[in-house]
């Protein structure tokens, strides 16, 4: 079996798992992302993940986890936090093609691999911000606002709060229930609230996974 026919077989098997309808020709662009994230890697350094095998359940799987929430919310646009390599934003733009899709990062080689990745699959609706969130100015705010790995929760709020619509929601994507960072002082002058948390499953992966939602107080 060649590695993208084995890329591809463990794909459908967790889309099956996880009951998510991806067409083919979607799947056929998540694959060609996880190469391209193979590829770059062997020089820049993109994620610590090493064995594409393994990144179709770390990366690719877990970001298609939180795909029927955010279908739900039908948001008309999306900002991802820290998006590094561009998880889960570019999975996200791969199967939701009406979303616009913003991804920003703070360090240039990923968000020039993201750039990358945007041309060579043509998604016309991601676009990709450097630099730092706090700063980032938009005349159109963010229905959605998500962060895969990017900080506790009361600073992820704190630093992107000027960016998210009336009526807009952070999803929070976490492992274990993070009952602690809800003690913290930065969430709770946040002036937010907690709408739910919904447990992810995550095909070929035995750990916790947890959606936060939030919204303004």
């Amino acid at each position: 079996m060649t590695l993208i026919s084995a890329l591809q077989s463990k794909l459908q098997s967790g889309l099956l798992e996880m009951d998510l309808q991806i067409d083919a020709e979607k799947q056929a662009k998540l694959i060609a992302y996880l190469l391209l994230i193979d590829k770059w890697n062997k020089v820049h350094n993109l994620t610590a993940i090493r064995d594409p095998l393994e990144m179709v359940t770390l990366h690719l799987l877990d970001s298609l986890s939180v795909l029927p929430h955010v279908q739900a919310l039908t948001p008309k646009c999306l900002l991802d936090v820290g998006a590094g390599a561009g998880l889960p934003s570019i999975p996200l733009a791969i199967c939701l093609p009406e979303l616009q899709v913003t991804a920003i990062d703070s360090v240039a080689k990923k968000t020039s691999f993201m750039r990358q990745v945007k041309g060579e699959l043509g998604l016309s609706n991601f676009q990709v911000e450097v630099g730092r969130v706090e700063a980032l100015k938009k005349d159109v705010k963010f229905d959605v606002i998500i962060s895969r790995a990017f900080s506790e929760i009361g600073l992820f709020v704190k630093l992107t709060k000027h960016l998210l619509a009336s009526n807009g929601l952070w999803l929070a994507m976490k492992g274990v229930m993070p009952e602690h960072e809800f003690e913290h002082q930065d969430f709770k002058s946040a002036g937010v609230q907690v709408n739910k948390i919904e447990i992810l499953k995550v095909a070929g992966l035995d750990a916790e996974r947890h959606l936060v939602f939030l919204s303004v107080n």
